[in-house]
């Protein structure tokens, strides 16, 4: 028998159990959003200053939109399977650049916004079921004559940090060298604004906000929504990655809205207005019939 043999495998148990340790130790605590909201007696909910109509702060400094009053059905069921007599909603500002860490580190448990869903940002946090899809277009003033991505050469466009939307044009710029001046803003307003003073030709974004910051300029008439679909945009309500007690619940609750229809209801609410009207798409009617996670494409 090799002498050094038992002295080889205890050795190799040794190793093992010290890779064990470190791995464990390595490995981040599991996140459990249910039981820090017990705890804590509120979920903490980030909203967006100026994402009409989906999440935006009124002139009474309130939090409205489609996906708030979504992220109140979601909060509701939470009371609910806790079993709470009571629960404090708490509202947090999150930008476009900022909300996905806002998610990773905790400072928000939902992010109810107009956040695409993106393999990207699946790699820092989960998506709950689609709630609305939408399509990367332009806003234009009529008297520009933009109508296209190609009249956009050599001319100056406007993106809102941290969004899809600044990400893709970037991109096309370079393909297609269009020899674009870029400017960016920290929301959806100040890059309307831009367009607004003439300090940019053109905002690429998901049309449906597009069409709601129009329905709240001065002078309505004077821009449109102009071009092809550049993209499709399915948005998703965000929460930590791991957690997957909370995440069956939101994804429960919305399903439980797209199959009584309520859901129906709530988005005439929002985009079936005077001031506003958006057909719903047909992206959006099979996601409420077949709920998914899809990410945005291309």
């Amino acid at each position: 028998m090799n002498p050094l043999r038992p002295l080889a495998a205890a050795l190799g148990v040794a190793f093992a159990l010290a890779a064990s340790h470190a791995n464990a130790q390595d490995k981040p605590p599991a996140i459990d959003t249910l039981k820090r909201i017990h705890d804590g007696g509120a979920i903490t909910i980030g909203v967006r200053e100026a994402s009409l109509p989906f999440s935006y702060i009124d002139a009474q400094k309130q939090p409205q939109g489609y996906s708030i009053d979504l992220c109140l059905k979601v909060a509701d069921a939470v009371k609910s399977e806790l079993r709470m007599p009571r629960l404090d909603v708490r509202f947090v500002p999150v930008t476009s650049s900022n909300r996905i860490q806002m998610v990773k580190d905790g400072k928000v448990d939902l992010e109810c916004g107009s956040t695409t869903n993106t393999r990207d940002r699946q790699k820092d946090v989960a998506f709950a079921y689609t709630t609305f899809v939408a399509g990367i277009k332009m806003l234009a003033k009529k008297s520009s004559h933009i109508n296209g991505v190609e009249d956009l050469r050599g001319k100056t466009v406007v993106v809102t940090k941290g969004t899809t939307s600044e990400k893709m044009l970037k991109q096309m710029n370079e393909d297609r060298v269009l020899k674009l001046t870029i400017l960016e803003t920290k929301d959806h307003n100040e890059s309307f604004a831009a367009v607004a003073d003439g300090r940019a030709v053109a905002f690429p974004m998901d049309d449906v906000l597009l069409y709601g910051l129009i329905s709240k300029a001065d002078k309505p008439g004077d821009y449109a929504v102009v071009g092809k679909y550049l993209s499709v945009e399915p948005y998703g309500i965000m929460l930590r990655k791991d957690d997957p007690a909370f995440e069956r619940l939101v994804d429960r609750t919305l399903n439980e809205l797209f199959q009584s229809g309520e859901v129906r209801r709530i988005y005439a609410k929002w985009f079936a207005t005077k001031e506003l009207t958006v057909p719903m798409n047909q992206y959006l009617k099979e996601a409420f019939v077949i709920p998914n996670t899809y990410p945005a494409w291309p």
